[in-house]
């Protein structure tokens, strides 16, 4: 974060109805979401750029960011307002960072994403909800074309997706290829009887898959399916993204279901062919994924709200009464008030003697993440590809599968010639995760034995040929935490924080979570045991009708 201006600027008007801290995708997601809906919105930043936890940085702002995302309490400055402050600190959620090597110049050339490895699918919500909202005007994205590889037995397999792919895999004998066409005919046959289920209101449709099966672990329903281990690892890992060893059922953290799984693997299908130019299942936005939260962040200036970047936030406005947070108090000594406070996950919101929309919980799991400057393709003319290694692939304790996604100079995040590459695995304690990360770079890459870099555009058509790897350049390792749930107060929320996901569906999911409990405070009127709620905000751009129970009470949501 880079240090604050000595001036800052008055803000006008003094009360709003919604103040956002922190520029990341589900604050600016929220952000434009509330404008569109006409509420009043001021949206502040500490840093000198868009995006907070979900930026893209030029590579020699990167370190400083790691190192500077948590800060001490700042004292809050004297205010005339009538309301008492409570200092706001930021935590931090980098640590173990690990470098080596030496970058490239320019070294700007070289843009870093905080939340990779991730990938848009083409028919994801995400890309919904840029085209509902416009901001897919703001941003432009090229295709994943290399699609994604598999390790598997010491070598790098290309994933069998499709029908065609299948048949034209030489690799695969013809059994595999019949029982795992068969599998994916299977599914097909499933996802769209469901649909049609769906269209017609109809409970059951011929060609849908038993309930029985549909609650089975995914792993179990593979082996129904008498598909190989190689290939139940191609559905698994590398289609239905799950992240945790599925044979160990005992041990593992997150057992997919088969319904779970085929949701997954129908929305890969879908997204593969949806735009015209886009090869493949998965999209990746020009110049990073921090142009996102700027995407909506337009969206919602367009829409009237306003924006402050440089400006930190340093305590939070107490009404003593109501037991609430009234507004915020900035660095310039300005008090802000609203009637919603919604904060980036960085923040420390204190508790307060009151009843917690959101329970506290101490619960946080890890992301162990590396990036990487490489010489060339890890194969070669794939220009763009991810990289699965599925659990026990790299080692027998190897518990979490390991994704790496490498990026080329034409989605202008490095200079021609070489090649970005993300890696990530969840983890329970750093020094697995950093383990697991280091060891799929010492299987994909080279260290380079001379420190001179001249010439290395030279060589890399000669270092470009199969089976030779790609020279490491540079290498950043570090561990992410991912805190589940903070505890909140109704007037002020905390937004979710990147996550070891390799899409936004999760964050997305999370957001709408947020923005729901918003709503239940900001405008609900009580009649009897029901509670109706007459919205604008809670569907971004859309109409929507939702019923939902909580606990006794029964809410109703419509949205204009």
């Amino acid at each position: 974060m880079a240090d604050a201006p000595q001036d800052y600027p008055t803000i006008d008007p003094t009360s709003f109805d919604v103040v956002l801290c922190g520029t990341g995708l589900p604050e600016s997601v929220l952000a434009a979401a509330c404008s569109a809906a006409g509420k009043t919105v001021l949206h502040v930043d500490p840093n000198p750029f868009y995006g907070s936890l979900f930026s893209s940085l030029p590579l020699p702002s990167f370190p400083s960011f790691l190192s500077s995302s948590s800060s001490d309490s700042v004292p809050s400055p004297s205010s005339t307002t009538p309301y008492a402050a409570v200092d706001l600190r930021r935590r931090s959620l980098y640590s173990e960072v690990e470098t080596s090597g030496t970058v490239p110049e320019p070294s700007r050339r070289f843009i870093v994403d905080l939340v990779g490895p991730r990938v848009l699918y083409c028919a994801d919500e995400a890309v919904d909800l840029l085209l509902r909202s416009g901001g897919s005007h703001h941003v432009e994205f090229k295709s994943v074309e290399g699609g994604t590889l598999l390790y598997w037995d010491g070598g790098l397999y290309t994933v069998p997706d499709s029908r065609q792919a299948i048949f034209k895999d030489t690799s695969l004998q013809l059994k595999e290829k019949n029982l795992l066409f068969r599998f994916f005919k299977l599914v097909q046959a499933h996802i769209a009887a469901s649909a049609a289920g769906a269209e017609a209101g109809e409970g059951e449709a011929s060609g849908k898959l038993p309930e029985e099966d549909l609650d089975l672990p995914f792993i179990e329903f593979l082996k129904k399916q008498h598909l190989s281990p190689k290939m139940r690892a191609v559905v698994l890992y590398a289609i239905a993204m799950a992240d945790y060893d599925q044979d160990g059922a005992d041990s593992c953290e997150r057992l997919l279901t088969t319904k779970e799984g085929v949701k997954t693997i129908a929305l890969y299908s879908s997204s593969i062919g949806r735009f015209a130019n886009a090869e493949g299942a998965f999209i990746y936005p020009m110049y990073g994924h921090g142009e996102l939260p700027q995407a909506f962040c337009r969206c919602a200036a367009v829409k009237g709200a306003l924006y402050v970047l440089r400006m930190p936030a340093t305590a939070l406005l107490v009404d003593e009464e109501k037991k609430c947070y009234a507004g915020i108090r900035l660095a310039s000594g300005q008090d802000i008030l609203c009637q919603q406070l919604v904060l980036d996950p960085s923040y420390e919101i204190p508790s307060l003697d009151m009843t917690c929309s959101t329970p506290v919980s101490n619960s946080s799991r890890k992301v162990a993440r590396g990036i990487c400057i490489i010489s060339s393709f890890v194969k070669q003319d794939l220009s763009n590809v991810l990289v699965v290694f599925p659990p026990k692939s790299l080692e027998e304790e190897q518990v979490t599968a390991v994704r790496v996604l490498q990026l080329s100079s034409n989605l202008a995040v490095c200079p021609p010639g070489m090649f970005m590459a993300y890696l990530s695995t969840p983890c329970t304690d750093t020094f697995t995760g950093k383990k697991c990360i280091n060891k799929a770079i010492d299987v994909l890459f080279t260290t380079k034995a001379s420190d001179d870099l001249e010439g290395h555009l030279e060589t890399t058509s000669e270092n470009s040929k199969e089976g030779v790897k790609p020279t490491l350049l540079w290498s950043c390792v570090y561990v992410q935490e991912i805190t589940q749930c903070q505890g909140t107060s109704d007037t002020a929320l905390s937004c979710p924080m990147p996550d070891e996901n390799l899409d936004y569906r999760s964050i997305l999911e999370s957001t709408k979570k947020v923005q729901f409990l918003s709503i239940l405070y900001y405008s609900c009127q009580k009649v009897g045991k029901k509670i109706w709620l007459f919205v604008e905000v809670m569907e971004p751009f859309g109409l929507f009708l939702a019923s939902c129970q909580y606990g006794m009470i029964s809410y109703h949501v419509h949205i204009k």
